[in-house]
Protein backbone atom coordinates (compact mmCIF):
# COMPACT_ATOMS: atom_id res chain seq x y z
CA UNK A 1 0.00 0.00 0.00
CA UNK A 2 1.61 3.17 -1.42
CA UNK A 3 2.17 5.74 1.55
CA UNK A 4 -0.33 7.98 -0.93
CA UNK A 5 -2.85 5.80 0.20
CA UNK A 6 -2.11 6.61 3.90
CA UNK A 7 -4.01 9.67 5.59
CA UNK A 8 -1.47 11.75 7.28
CA UNK A 9 -1.94 12.19 10.81
CA UNK A 10 -1.75 15.38 11.00
CA UNK A 11 -4.43 15.81 8.83
CA UNK A 12 -7.51 17.69 9.78
CA UNK A 13 -10.88 16.09 10.03
CA UNK A 14 -13.41 18.35 7.74
CA UNK A 15 -15.92 19.35 9.79
CA UNK A 16 -16.54 22.95 8.89
CA UNK A 17 -17.40 24.62 5.69
CA UNK A 18 -14.00 26.38 5.73
CA UNK A 19 -12.25 23.29 6.05
CA UNK A 20 -14.62 21.58 2.97
CA UNK A 21 -14.15 24.52 0.65
CA UNK A 22 -10.05 24.66 1.62
CA UNK A 23 -10.21 20.73 0.46
CA UNK A 24 -12.03 21.45 -2.61
CA UNK A 25 -9.47 23.72 -3.55
CA UNK A 26 -6.54 21.97 -2.89
CA UNK A 27 -7.71 18.46 -4.69
CA UNK A 28 -9.17 20.80 -8.11
CA UNK A 29 -5.45 22.11 -8.30
CA UNK A 30 -4.21 18.49 -7.80
CA UNK A 31 -6.68 17.35 -10.33
CA UNK A 32 -6.07 19.97 -12.65
CA UNK A 33 -1.91 19.06 -12.29
CA UNK A 34 -3.22 14.85 -12.62
CA UNK A 35 -5.43 15.45 -15.81
CA UNK A 36 -3.58 18.57 -17.59
CA UNK A 37 -5.83 18.36 -20.93
CA UNK A 38 -7.21 15.06 -21.11
CA UNK A 39 -10.21 13.20 -20.37
CA UNK A 40 -12.03 11.64 -17.36
CA UNK A 41 -14.73 9.40 -17.23
CA UNK A 42 -16.66 8.53 -13.81
CA UNK A 43 -19.57 5.79 -13.43
CA UNK A 44 -21.82 7.92 -11.83
CA UNK A 45 -24.31 5.77 -9.80
CA UNK A 46 -26.01 9.04 -7.74
CA UNK A 47 -24.91 7.58 -4.77
CA UNK A 48 -23.17 9.88 -2.20
CA UNK A 49 -19.68 9.06 -3.37
CA UNK A 50 -20.00 8.97 -7.45
CA UNK A 51 -21.98 12.23 -6.35
CA UNK A 52 -19.28 14.15 -4.70
CA UNK A 53 -16.42 13.26 -7.19
CA UNK A 54 -18.39 14.79 -9.78
CA UNK A 55 -19.68 17.92 -8.65
CA UNK A 56 -15.41 18.89 -7.74
CA UNK A 57 -14.23 17.15 -10.83
CA UNK A 58 -17.10 19.25 -12.83
CA UNK A 59 -15.73 22.26 -10.90
CA UNK A 60 -12.02 21.41 -11.71
CA UNK A 61 -12.30 19.78 -15.40
CA UNK A 62 -15.38 21.21 -16.77
CA UNK A 63 -16.17 19.29 -19.34
CA UNK A 64 -13.45 17.27 -19.80
CA UNK A 65 -15.26 14.78 -17.43
CA UNK A 66 -17.70 12.49 -18.62
CA UNK A 67 -20.44 10.65 -16.56
CA UNK A 68 -21.98 7.67 -16.87
CA UNK A 69 -25.34 6.70 -15.13
CA UNK A 70 -26.46 3.60 -15.84
CA UNK A 71 -30.11 2.95 -15.08
CA UNK A 72 -30.45 -0.79 -14.40
CA UNK A 73 -33.82 -0.58 -13.49
CA UNK A 74 -33.29 -1.00 -10.17
CA UNK A 75 -33.15 2.20 -8.93
CA UNK A 76 -35.29 3.83 -6.11
CA UNK A 77 -38.17 6.04 -7.16
CA UNK A 78 -36.78 9.32 -8.72
CA UNK A 79 -33.31 8.64 -8.27
CA UNK A 80 -32.24 8.69 -12.04
CA UNK A 81 -34.72 11.39 -12.65
CA UNK A 82 -32.25 13.48 -10.03
CA UNK A 83 -29.38 12.49 -11.37
CA UNK A 84 -30.02 13.90 -14.69
CA UNK A 85 -31.67 17.02 -13.25
CA UNK A 86 -28.86 17.49 -11.26
CA UNK A 87 -25.96 17.29 -12.87
CA UNK A 88 -27.29 16.99 -16.67
CA UNK A 89 -29.10 20.29 -16.53
CA UNK A 90 -28.03 22.11 -13.19
CA UNK A 91 -24.60 21.45 -13.27
CA UNK A 92 -24.45 21.00 -17.13
CA UNK A 93 -22.16 18.04 -16.85
CA UNK A 94 -21.30 16.04 -20.11
CA UNK A 95 -23.49 13.56 -18.71
CA UNK A 96 -24.20 9.87 -20.46
CA UNK A 97 -27.56 8.42 -19.52
CA UNK A 98 -28.48 4.79 -20.46
CA UNK A 99 -31.29 3.30 -19.85
CA UNK A 100 -30.82 -0.48 -19.53
CA UNK A 101 -33.49 -1.80 -17.53
CA UNK A 102 -34.72 -4.22 -20.01
CA UNK A 103 -31.54 -5.30 -20.41
CA UNK A 104 -31.07 -6.01 -16.87
CA UNK A 105 -34.65 -7.42 -15.82
CA UNK A 106 -34.32 -9.74 -18.75
CA UNK A 107 -31.17 -11.34 -17.53
CA UNK A 108 -32.60 -11.52 -14.00
CA UNK A 109 -35.96 -13.26 -15.48
CA UNK A 110 -36.46 -16.49 -13.16
CA UNK A 111 -33.33 -15.89 -11.15
CA UNK A 112 -34.06 -16.43 -7.08
CA UNK A 113 -30.65 -17.36 -5.51
CA UNK A 114 -29.73 -13.69 -4.08
CA UNK A 115 -26.11 -14.45 -4.92
CA UNK A 116 -26.91 -15.05 -8.72
CA UNK A 117 -28.88 -12.23 -8.81
CA UNK A 118 -25.57 -9.99 -8.04
CA UNK A 119 -23.57 -11.43 -9.73
CA UNK A 120 -25.30 -11.08 -12.71
CA UNK A 121 -26.19 -7.54 -11.69
CA UNK A 122 -22.70 -6.59 -10.76
CA UNK A 123 -21.18 -8.34 -14.34
CA UNK A 124 -23.60 -6.69 -16.58
CA UNK A 125 -23.42 -3.14 -15.30
CA UNK A 126 -19.40 -3.76 -16.15
CA UNK A 127 -20.51 -4.46 -19.42
CA UNK A 128 -22.98 -1.94 -20.46
CA UNK A 129 -20.46 0.60 -18.81
CA UNK A 130 -17.64 -0.92 -20.61
CA UNK A 131 -19.71 -0.70 -24.42
CA UNK A 132 -20.05 3.15 -23.63
CA UNK A 133 -16.48 3.85 -22.51
CA UNK A 134 -15.35 2.29 -25.98
CA UNK A 135 -17.77 4.96 -27.70
CA UNK A 136 -15.48 7.65 -26.32
CA UNK A 137 -12.33 9.10 -27.55
CA UNK A 138 -9.23 10.32 -25.96
CA UNK A 139 -10.59 9.03 -21.76
CA UNK A 140 -7.23 8.67 -20.33
CA UNK A 141 -8.25 8.97 -16.76
CA UNK A 142 -11.10 6.98 -14.65
CA UNK A 143 -12.50 8.73 -11.56
CA UNK A 144 -13.51 6.63 -8.42
CA UNK A 145 -15.43 7.17 -5.77
CA UNK A 146 -13.02 5.53 -3.53
CA UNK A 147 -13.38 7.10 0.46
CA UNK A 148 -10.93 5.92 3.21
CA UNK A 149 -12.46 2.92 5.19
CA UNK A 150 -12.47 1.70 1.42
CA UNK A 151 -8.84 1.65 2.01
CA UNK A 152 -8.35 0.99 5.46
CA UNK A 153 -10.50 -2.65 4.17
CA UNK A 154 -7.89 -3.05 1.77
CA UNK A 155 -4.95 -3.11 4.02
CA UNK A 156 -6.51 -5.71 5.76
CA UNK A 157 -6.67 -7.75 2.88
CA UNK A 158 -3.55 -7.29 2.12
CA UNK A 159 -2.36 -8.01 6.00
CA UNK A 160 -3.76 -11.49 5.17
CA UNK A 161 -7.35 -10.64 7.36
CA UNK A 162 -10.57 -11.43 5.77
CA UNK A 163 -12.20 -8.27 4.25
CA UNK A 164 -15.27 -7.25 5.32
CA UNK A 165 -16.43 -6.66 1.91
CA UNK A 166 -14.80 -5.46 -1.73
CA UNK A 167 -14.81 -2.11 -2.54
CA UNK A 168 -15.64 -0.89 -6.21
CA UNK A 169 -16.96 1.33 -8.44
CA UNK A 170 -16.17 0.14 -11.71
CA UNK A 171 -14.25 -3.25 -11.00
CA UNK A 172 -12.74 -5.79 -13.41
CA UNK A 173 -13.16 -3.83 -16.80
CA UNK A 174 -11.89 -5.30 -20.01
CA UNK A 175 -7.98 -5.25 -21.07
CA UNK A 176 -8.56 -2.70 -23.60
CA UNK A 177 -10.08 -0.01 -21.21
CA UNK A 178 -6.63 1.23 -19.41
CA UNK A 179 -6.66 3.83 -17.58
CA UNK A 180 -5.18 6.14 -14.77
CA UNK A 181 -6.95 6.53 -11.45
CA UNK A 182 -7.99 9.98 -10.43
CA UNK A 183 -9.26 9.55 -6.50
CA UNK A 184 -9.92 13.21 -4.66
CA UNK A 185 -12.00 11.69 -2.11
CA UNK A 186 -9.81 8.39 -0.94
CA UNK A 187 -8.32 10.12 2.47
CA UNK A 188 -11.54 11.24 3.65
CA UNK A 189 -14.29 9.54 6.12
CA UNK A 190 -18.07 9.46 5.12
CA UNK A 191 -18.89 12.34 6.95
CA UNK A 192 -16.10 14.11 5.79
CA UNK A 193 -17.58 13.54 2.17
CA UNK A 194 -20.95 14.57 3.16
CA UNK A 195 -19.66 17.80 4.36
CA UNK A 196 -17.65 18.37 1.30
CA UNK A 197 -20.49 17.77 -0.67
CA UNK A 198 -22.77 20.26 0.96
CA UNK A 199 -19.77 22.66 -0.28
CA UNK A 200 -19.97 22.10 -3.48
CA UNK A 201 -23.48 23.04 -3.59
CA UNK A 202 -25.37 19.29 -3.85
CA UNK A 203 -28.51 18.96 -2.39
CA UNK A 204 -29.09 18.10 0.94
CA UNK A 205 -30.74 14.64 -0.17
CA UNK A 206 -28.06 13.61 -2.29
CA UNK A 207 -25.42 14.19 0.32
CA UNK A 208 -27.58 12.92 2.85
CA UNK A 209 -28.70 9.77 0.83
CA UNK A 210 -29.30 6.41 2.92
CA UNK A 211 -26.58 3.49 2.22
CA UNK A 212 -28.18 1.78 -0.71
CA UNK A 213 -26.92 -1.87 -2.11
CA UNK A 214 -25.36 -2.24 -5.09
CA UNK A 215 -27.65 -4.60 -6.77
CA UNK A 216 -30.30 -1.67 -5.32
CA UNK A 217 -33.98 -3.04 -5.55
CA UNK A 218 -32.42 -6.36 -6.82
CA UNK A 219 -32.02 -7.83 -3.25
CA UNK A 220 -35.19 -6.20 -1.84
CA UNK A 221 -37.10 -7.65 -4.55
CA UNK A 222 -36.83 -10.90 -2.85
CA UNK A 223 -36.91 -14.35 -4.96
CA UNK A 224 -36.92 -14.26 -8.43
CA UNK A 225 -37.69 -10.69 -9.38
CA UNK A 226 -40.89 -9.75 -11.47
CA UNK A 227 -41.85 -6.25 -13.18
CA UNK A 228 -45.43 -5.90 -11.49
CA UNK A 229 -43.57 -6.80 -7.83
CA UNK A 230 -40.42 -4.62 -8.56
CA UNK A 231 -43.11 -1.74 -9.29
CA UNK A 232 -44.81 -2.34 -6.27
CA UNK A 233 -41.84 -2.47 -3.84
CA UNK A 234 -40.31 1.55 -5.46
CA UNK A 235 -43.59 2.74 -4.96
CA UNK A 236 -44.04 1.21 -1.53
CA UNK A 237 -40.82 2.07 -0.64
CA UNK A 238 -41.37 6.02 -1.97
CA UNK A 239 -44.01 5.98 0.04
CA UNK A 240 -41.70 4.72 3.58
CA UNK A 241 -39.29 7.61 3.00
CA UNK A 242 -42.58 10.19 2.42
CA UNK A 243 -43.31 9.56 6.01
CA UNK A 244 -39.89 8.71 7.36
CA UNK A 245 -39.18 12.45 6.31
CA UNK A 246 -42.69 14.45 7.65
CA UNK A 247 -42.02 12.79 11.10
CA UNK A 248 -38.84 14.04 11.43
CA UNK A 249 -36.82 10.67 11.11
CA UNK A 250 -35.15 10.50 7.55
CA UNK A 251 -31.55 11.50 9.24
CA UNK A 252 -32.45 9.71 12.97
CA UNK A 253 -32.72 6.26 11.61
CA UNK A 254 -29.44 5.07 9.63
CA UNK A 255 -30.81 2.54 7.02
CA UNK A 256 -35.40 2.31 6.13
CA UNK A 257 -36.24 0.58 3.41
CA UNK A 258 -39.03 -1.69 2.16
CA UNK A 259 -38.49 -5.35 0.61
CA UNK A 260 -41.61 -7.66 -1.16
CA UNK A 261 -41.18 -10.75 -0.56
CA UNK A 262 -42.42 -13.57 -3.34
CA UNK A 263 -45.56 -14.65 -1.83
CA UNK A 264 -48.72 -13.77 -1.46
CA UNK A 265 -51.42 -13.76 1.14
CA UNK A 266 -55.55 -13.84 0.96
CA UNK A 267 -56.82 -9.81 1.98
CA UNK A 268 -59.64 -8.11 1.59
CA UNK A 269 -60.35 -4.97 -1.36
CA UNK A 270 -63.66 -3.45 -2.31
CA UNK A 271 -65.68 -6.05 -0.22
CA UNK A 272 -63.88 -8.64 -2.20
CA UNK A 273 -61.05 -11.59 -1.97
CA UNK A 274 -57.96 -9.74 -2.61
CA UNK A 275 -54.57 -11.82 -3.14
CA UNK A 276 -51.64 -9.21 -2.22
CA UNK A 277 -47.83 -9.48 -1.27
CA UNK A 278 -46.64 -8.29 2.23
CA UNK A 279 -44.70 -5.27 2.36
CA UNK A 280 -42.02 -5.65 4.71
CA UNK A 281 -40.42 -2.64 6.27
CA UNK A 282 -37.03 -2.40 7.83
CA UNK A 283 -35.25 0.68 9.89
CA UNK A 284 -32.52 0.22 11.97
CA UNK A 285 -29.36 1.78 13.52
CA UNK A 286 -26.14 1.06 13.72
CA UNK A 287 -22.60 2.25 13.83
CA UNK A 288 -20.55 0.29 11.87
CA UNK A 289 -22.91 -2.28 9.93
CA UNK A 290 -21.95 -5.60 12.19
CA UNK A 291 -24.40 -4.91 14.61
CA UNK A 292 -27.20 -3.01 14.33
CA UNK A 293 -30.57 -2.10 16.71
CA UNK A 294 -34.09 -1.56 15.57
CA UNK A 295 -35.53 1.95 15.80
CA UNK A 296 -38.99 2.23 17.69
CA UNK A 297 -41.46 4.10 15.45
CA UNK A 298 -44.46 5.92 16.70
CA UNK A 299 -47.25 3.99 15.92
CA UNK A 300 -49.34 7.09 15.07
CA UNK A 301 -46.16 7.23 11.47
CA UNK A 302 -46.84 2.78 11.32
CA UNK A 303 -50.16 3.64 10.97
CA UNK A 304 -49.76 6.19 8.36
CA UNK A 305 -47.65 4.53 6.03
CA UNK A 306 -49.90 1.16 6.12
CA UNK A 307 -53.10 2.53 5.36
CA UNK A 308 -51.04 4.74 2.27
CA UNK A 309 -49.31 2.11 0.89
CA UNK A 310 -52.00 -0.41 1.49
CA UNK A 311 -54.40 1.85 -0.35
CA UNK A 312 -51.95 3.18 -2.83
CA UNK A 313 -49.87 0.51 -3.82
CA UNK A 314 -51.69 -2.36 -6.52
CA UNK A 315 -50.84 -5.43 -5.39
CA UNK A 316 -49.97 -5.38 -1.92
CA UNK A 317 -52.95 -6.34 1.09
CA UNK A 318 -50.07 -6.29 4.33
CA UNK A 319 -47.92 -4.26 5.74
CA UNK A 320 -45.28 -6.10 8.12
CA UNK A 321 -42.40 -4.33 10.52
CA UNK A 322 -39.22 -6.45 11.07
CA UNK A 323 -38.13 -5.90 14.82
CA UNK A 324 -34.83 -8.56 13.78
CA UNK A 325 -31.32 -6.92 15.27
CA UNK A 326 -28.11 -7.88 13.69
CA UNK A 327 -27.35 -10.61 15.03
CA UNK A 328 -29.64 -12.81 14.44
CA UNK A 329 -31.10 -10.97 11.31
CA UNK A 330 -28.92 -8.96 8.43
CA UNK A 331 -29.57 -5.44 7.86
CA UNK A 332 -30.88 -6.68 3.73
CA UNK A 333 -32.79 -9.70 3.41
CA UNK A 334 -31.01 -10.76 0.60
Amino acid sequence: MSNSNIRPESMARITTRALADAFIEEQVARVRAQVGDKKVLLALSGGVDSSVVAALLIRAIGRQLTCVHVNHGLMRKGESEQVVEIFGREMDCNLVYVDATDRFLDLLAGVSDPERKRKIIGKEFIEVFADEARKLEGVEFLAQGTIYPDILESIKQAEGKKAVKSHHNVGGLPEDLKFDLVEPLKLLFKDEVRVVGEALGLPHAMVYRQPFPGPGLGVRCLGAITRDRLHALREADAILREEFDRAGLAEKVWQYFVAVPDIKSVGVKDDSRYEGWPAIIRAVNTKDAMTATIEEIPYAVLHKIVARITDEVEGINRVLYDLTPKPTGTIEWE
